[in-house]
């Protein structure tokens, strides 16, 4: 296993732009934590420092945790390809994708070795009166060894599908025999829970943003076309191709860009993204970018570089005149904070965000564009519903209808006075519901109830239950 720094966020930062009464309840609610957890530790062990929502979560918000007097500390696993193969077929299986053989009796095995290996490892760092918080399949089956050593152990799942299927039924009946014993269980929507579950000790906890990260803090407009530029995201006088982007050339500065961030995901859906904006009928200014972390920065996705292969042998098949409008860009991910630099200046350059989702737990991306203010129009999915509302605050359409998403486009396209409103309704949207304090505070609620008893009462009084 291996320990990731972390550095201290000063929460008096994030307060600052928050209402009154709600920043007041952050302060509280972290003062009172730091006083019921002294001499703990509280444990979140994932998959990757890199590349994903969660490790992007886990930065500030442990940041803030450790601020304000709460002995937070974070450990990814060890794992070799065998490993993170099954787990991305953990992960798409929950999405209720792929082969459910794929999950039959012979792949416990060696998930079960990497895991207990990385218990012995994890064993020697943690004490008996710590908390820990296991996120996704990757460290489900930790949950066990950790609790027969006198840990309380909550696991996490950062992914599901609304409507169950063969492939997610065979999914959790493979996570079952590993997490079934846990504290605590923590889903981002209700509907993302297994029905074995108890309600007792079932908690709905949304992911949340850091407004003050790299990716989501203000950037001027001349230095973000500069950031990008630089980057070879934007054209550039006398510049030379820039290795990071496939398909078209990069749009001139002055064009307006339509915009997907996400990994090379098949889930992510971007050869219906390139297929709906191939239908909308745009003005010629118009262009797609189609960006995702450099596959060989994200460790725990083994389907990432088949992904990208797949999107850019779709692009050579569209038309010349619609490939000439798409690029597909891979964000190195050497250095974290120029990547999220570089995220944060495409969204807050683009017209229009997209996230045609074919399945989401919740949608990171949905939320951190919201925050600056874009249109969005967006997959009606998984957690996406719980951050937009069709019409009020973004525009929803069934994933499957690429008639619907370019209609979406060509409306906010065509109609700046619903593009301003619905991207300035975005942004009250995750000012109330879905930035980090709120995350934070209904974390601390958590573990303050897996101190006090190992089963929840169902009537306990809190923001977090499902009941």
């Amino acid at each position: 296993m291996h320990e990731v720094n972390l550095t201290q966020r000063p929460l008096a930062t994030l307060a600052s732009i928050l209402p009154k009464d709600q920043a007041g309840r952050f302060r509280d609610t972290v003062a009172t934590g730091a006083e019921a957890f002294t001499g703990r530790a509280i444990w979140h062990v994932n998959a990757t420092a890199t590349g994903g929502g969660v490790a992007e979560m886990l930065y500030p918000q442990l940041g803030y945790a450790l601020a304000g007097g709460i002995r937070a500390r974070w450990l990814t696993l060890d794992g070799n390809s065998e490993f993170f193969a099954i787990t991305k077929r953990l992960h798409n299986a929950i999405h209720g994708m792929g082969d459910p053989a794929a999950l039959g009796p012979a792949t416990h095995a060696p998930y079960d070795r990497v895991l207990d290996q990385n218990a012995e490892d994890m064993l020697r760092l943690v004490q008996p009166q710590d908390l820990v918080m296991l996120h996704d399949p990757q460290p489900a089956g930790l949950v066990a060894p950790l609790q027969r050593a006198g840990l309380r152990v909550a696991w996490r799942s950062h992914i599901g599908i609304d409507r169950p299927n063969e492939q997610s039924v065979a999914a959790w009946d493979f996570l079952r025999t590993y997490i079934e014993s846990a504290d605590a269980f923590v889903f981002s929507r209700l509907q993302h829970a297994p029905p074995w579950i108890p309600p007792e000790r079932l908690w709905i906890i949304p992911p949340s943003i850091d407004p003050l990260a790299p990716k989501n803090r203000p950037i001027p407009p001349r230095q973000r076309l500069r950031i990008l530029s630089n980057a070879g995201l934007l054209s550039a006088d006398g510049a030379t191709p820039s290795p990071v982007v496939q398909g078209a050339p990069p749009p001139q500065p002055d064009a307006r860009v339509v915009v997907q961030v996400s990994r090379w995901d098949r889930l992510k859906d971007m050869p219906g993204v390139m297929a709906g904006f191939a239908r909308a009928r745009l003005p010629g200014d118009v262009h797609l970018m189609l960006v995702a972390p450099a596959v060989t920065g994200v460790s725990d996705d083994p389907e990432g570089a088949e992904v990208q292969a797949e999107c850019l042998a779709y692009w050579h098949e569209l038309p010349g005149n619609i490939r000439r409008h798409i690029s597909l860009v891979s964000v190195p991910m050497d250095d974290l904070v120029q990547n999220a630099t570089i995220i944060n200046a495409i969204q807050r350059h683009a017209s229009v965000v997209v996230q045609k989702s074919l399945a989401e737990g919740f949608g990171l991306t949905v939320a951190e564009a919201m925050w600056k203010g874009k249109p969005m129009v967006a997959s009606a999915v998984g957690g996406i519903q719980d951050q937009i509302t069709d019409e009020l605050n973004g525009l929803l359409v069934d994933p499957g209808d690429l008639d619907a998403f370019a209609l979406a486009l060509e409306r906010l396209l065509g109609d700046q006075y619903l593009a301003d409103r619905l991207g300035h309704a975005a942004r009250r949207q995750v000012r109330s519901h879905f930035l980090d304090d709120r995350q934070i505070t209904q974390s601390i609620e958590l573990f303050e109830t897996m101190l006090n008893d190992r089963a929840r009462e169902p009537e306990t009084p809190s923001a977090t239950s499902a009941t």
